[in-house]
């Protein structure tokens, strides 16, 4: 059979189910009966479909429908061909319906960690045929971004305000000092209220305006103001600072949590009940399934698989 006349074969799919289906029921009847039609079309159908790949599938006589060993080897192998040919079309499907292309996800650097890589990990496996995009973006720059559709989803902080952005709670961070106990003898919460004269490395305010508002919430509920020397607009970087012995700072727990080093200590604030929110944002009435699917993991994941 010419490469021609077997295009022509894959093309007729109307006589690939037919044939199948009268493979099925070994009966004319039934089989017409099944696709709805009458049986002198099927009886056409099915011999030219034998013209067309030079065997005879099935013999029939008055009495009985059987297939040809020829005809049982083309059924196994013509309902193989359309099972993977529904795979096909489903996957066309999804690439039609934006389940391709780009998917992009903006976080703040306080909140990179396991979870997101997972996340990435998580949909690449289901969603083989889109590119995921990673960007490190402050709130305020990610509500913006967000509002013009230029974010698929974003991960950032309390508080937003925007009528563009639908907004659901990730978990909610407590706060802790942070600092190099080899430096600062600082056993117990209490203590930090003997920190009026030691630098803090923060956050710039401009930056992240909430976080330096919480940081002098902290600091006056302890009874001084900080005196902030560094700052930093990445997390990571007040980390290394605070490692390095150059100050102490206030940062969401989750930022200790994901990052560990045995100079640092840790103390959890207790005694105010000041959080931060983690929000998972996106474009509002542009919410899609490779989101939805997004939201769902993290939520799965939950706020403890930052450590």
């Amino acid at each position: 059979m010419s490469s021609i006349n077997a295009l022509k074969v894959f093309m007729e799919l109307r006589h690939l189910k037919y044939f199948l289906k009268l493979a099925e029921e070994l009966s004319f009847i039934r089989a017409a009966e099944k696709l709805f039609i009458s049986q002198p079309p099927l009886s056409r159908q099915i011999k030219e479909l034998e013209t067309e790949i030079g065997a005879q599938l099935f013999e029939r006589n008055n009495k009985k429908v059987v297939l040809t060993e020829a005809g049982k080897y083309y059924q196994n192998e013509i309902r193989d061909l359309l099972k993977n040919l529904e795979r096909i079309n489903i996957q066309a499907k999804k690439i039609d319906e934006n389940q391709s292309g780009e998917f992009r996800i903006a976080y703040v650097s306080s909140t990179f960690s396991g979870a997101i890589s997972n996340l990435v990990q998580h949909l690449t496996e289901h969603y083989p045929y889109v590119r995921f995009r990673l960007y490190e973006v402050p709130t305020i720059k990610q509500i913006s971004a967000i509002e013009d559709l230029k974010i698929d989803l974003g991960i950032l902080r309390a508080p937003l305000f925007s009528p563009k952005i639908t907004t659901e709670l990730w978990f909610q961070d407590s706060f802790s000092l942070v600092f190099n106990k080899n430096l600062y003898p600082i056993e117990k919460e209490q203590d930090i209220s003997n920190l009026s004269d030691t630098t803090f490395v923060f956050f710039n305010k401009v930056y992240a305006p909430q976080y330096y508002v919480n940081l002098l919430q902290i600091c006056a509920h302890f009874g001084f103001v900080p005196k902030v020397v560094h700052e930093s607009n990445n997390v990571s970087s007040i980390i290394q600072l605070v490692k390095s012995g150059l100050g102490v700072s206030i940062v969401p727990t989750s930022v200790v949590r994901s990052h560990l080093f045995p100079e640092l200590g840790c103390i959890e604030l207790h005694s105010i009940a000041l959080f931060t929110d983690i929000l998972l944002a996106t474009p509002k009435d542009h919410t899609s399934e490779i989101s939805n699917t997004a939201i769902t993991f993290l939520k799965k994941e939950g706020a403890y698989s930052l450590q």
